[in-house]
């Protein structure tokens, strides 16, 4: 199919990755949109994990909202990397039970996910996109967040500088990861040589459209950037990040030691000194097990969907400075009214 408005060009096309029984064939939806001026080219990928359905959505608004005002460039999407796991509502792949964003760069001859994953990152290769974007959702009570891979083989690489640089211009809290994760689709890039930046934007299973807002938001904001459209009359910022001074954050997560159930005393957007409760743990008899404090300074990112807790279970995630000291109170301040909040947890 194609479409075309104005020096636009909207074309949908299909890349086959499964055979079913029935011989029919399961494919990824690709969408690409061209100027008739060349310029940066933009890859945009929704849903590698099927219950994180915001990254379609966005990935839709923005190939409407950008038709009549791309100036030059070309932006390419997989809207729904993975549409088995969608279909059945879960995070990995449904016939398999595999994490895809676990299983790049993939193997032609692999596994269910490792095929999909030589696929997607195969296609993407070919275009030589100056950024790819990869849209995911994160706890269901959490701020939206840039974040990006941070290992020691590739941060001296060309790939990770720029997306360092995009990273700065999305609006978005900037967030270093902490753990090396060779498997995910944006490591896997900027091993490459190929830039990439993963947006967390929110909570998953639903559509939640403050965060549709956001994600398009902050892709506008990127396209501005690379020139591929006119500026606008005002950038999005969801928080100041001037009092960070190009600081960025790391990525934290606490875990709780007790079993029980979590009442959260702390919420996303919360900034919190260490040694400051976030959590208290209670057993069946509702007698306290435990309280967890914060092991650092820093800023909330969000909290665990589920008030079960047991021993080294994920409770909270952070975003931390590098040097130990607490992030700026301006941060928490500029919290917009319409992040959703959490009950305060009674005192013990």
């Amino acid at each position: 199919m194609m479409a075309e408005h104005a020096n636009t060009k909207i074309k949908y096309s299909f890349i086959k990755i499964l055979q079913s029984s029935d011989l029919s064939y399961r494919r990824l939806p690709i969408m690409s949109m061209e100027s008739s001026h060349s310029g940066p080219t933009v890859f945009l990928t929704g849903c590698a994990h099927g219950d994180e359905v915001s990254g379609m959505v966005i990935i839709q608004e923005i190939f409407k909202a950008v038709k009549k005002i791309l100036i030059k460039g070309t932006i390419h999407a997989f809207p729904l990397l993975n549409p088995i796991g969608f279909e059945m509502a879960t995070r990995d792949i449904a016939l398999s039970d595999e994490d895809l964003n676990r299983s790049f760069p993939g193997d032609p001859n692999g596994s269910l996910a490792e095929r999909i994953a030589d696929k997607i990152i195969t296609t993407i290769a070919a275009k030589k996109p100056s950024i790819v974007l990869d849209l995911h959702n994160d706890w269901t009570k959490s701020i939206p967040y840039a974040f990006l891979d941070h290992a020691p083989n590739i941060i001296n690489s060309d790939a990770y500088k720029k997306s360092y640089e995009i990273m700065d211009k999305t609006g978005l809290l900037p967030i270093l990861d902490t753990e090396k994760v060779e498997g995910t689709l944006s490591y896997s890039l900027i091993s490459r040589n190929i830039p990439a930046l993963t947006l967390e934007l929110g909570e998953p299973y639903v559509i939640n459209e403050n965060n549709i807002e956001y994600g398009v938001k902050v892709i506008m904001n990127i396209l501005e950037h690379l020139e591929m459209i006119e500026k606008q009359k005002e950038s999005f910022v969801y928080l100041p990040t001037e009092p960070l001074k190009n600081k960025p954050l790391y990525f934290f997560h606490q875990v709780g030691s007790a079993s029980g159930v979590i009442r959260f005393m702390a919420k996303p957007g919360d900034i919190v000194k260490k040694g400051h409760p976030i959590a208290r743990i209670y057993n069946a008899f509702g007698r306290h097990e435990e309280t967890v404090n914060a092991k650092n300074h820093g800023i909330v990112l969000g909290h665990s969907d589920f008030s079960v807790s047991y021993p080294g279970a994920p409770i909270m995630s952070f975003g931390v400075l590098e040097d130990g000291s607490a992030p700026p109170e301006e941060l928490a301040l500029k919290i917009p009214a319409n992040v959703p909040n959490v009950i305060a947890s009674p005192k013990k």
